[in-house]
C-alpha cells in the first residue's frame, strides 16, 4: 500500500459538479494506492501511518490536533514508468481488490477517532487543495 500524504489547510473533491468529500480546516490529504499483495496488515499500518506522523504544525499528528484527513483512492500511484512513454498499471490491485482496502484504511481511521471525509471510488474526481508548506510524504507500508 502506498499513501501520498499532503499537509492541507483545506481539501475537497468534486464529481459530476457535486463535492462529495471536504476538509475545511488543516489536516491531511490522503491520496491511497493499493497492490495486489496489501491486506488488513498493510491497512493497520497505512492508518497508524496517517494518523500518527508528526507533520502538522509544531511536529504534531493528526491524532495530537484532531485535525480532518481526505482520503482519495489514486491507483495511479502504481504507474510503472520505467519503459516508453505509456505508463503500466499491472502494480496496481484491481477496483473489486482495491476498494474494500481503500474502505478499510476509512474505517480504521475513523475507529482511531479522526473525522474522514472520502472521494468516490472509481469516479472521475476534481481534486482540490491548499497544500501548507508545501508538505507532501510518500508512505509505502
Amino acid at each position: 500500500m502506498r499513501a501520498v500524504l499532503q499537509r492541507v489547510s483545506r481539501a475537497s473533491v468534486t464529481v459530476d459538479g457535486e463535492v462529495v468529500g471536504e476538509i475545511t480546516r488543516p489536516g491531511l490529504l490522503a491520496l491511497v494506492g493499493v497492490t495486489h499483495d496489501d491486506g488488513p496488515e498493510q491497512v493497520a499500518t497505512m492508518a497508524r501511518k496517517i494518523s500518527e506522523l508528526r507533520i502538522l504544525d509544531d511536529e504534531r499528528s493528526v491524532l495530537d490536533e484532531g485535525a480532518p484527513v481526505l482520503v482519495v483512492s489514486q491507483f495511479t500511484l502504481y504507474a510503472d514508468t520505467r519503459k516508453g512513454r505509456r505508463p503500466s498499471w499491472n502494480a496496481a490491485a484491481p477496483g473489486p481488490v482495491a476498494e474494500p482496502l481503500v474502505e478499510a484504511v476509512v474505517a480504521a481511521l475513523r475507529q482511531r477517532g479522526v473525522e474522514v471525509a472520502t472521494g468516490r471510488f472509481g469516479a472521475m474526481m476534481q481534486v482540490a487543495l491548499v497544500n501548507e508548506g508545501p508538505v507532501t510524504l510518500v508512505v509505502d507500508v
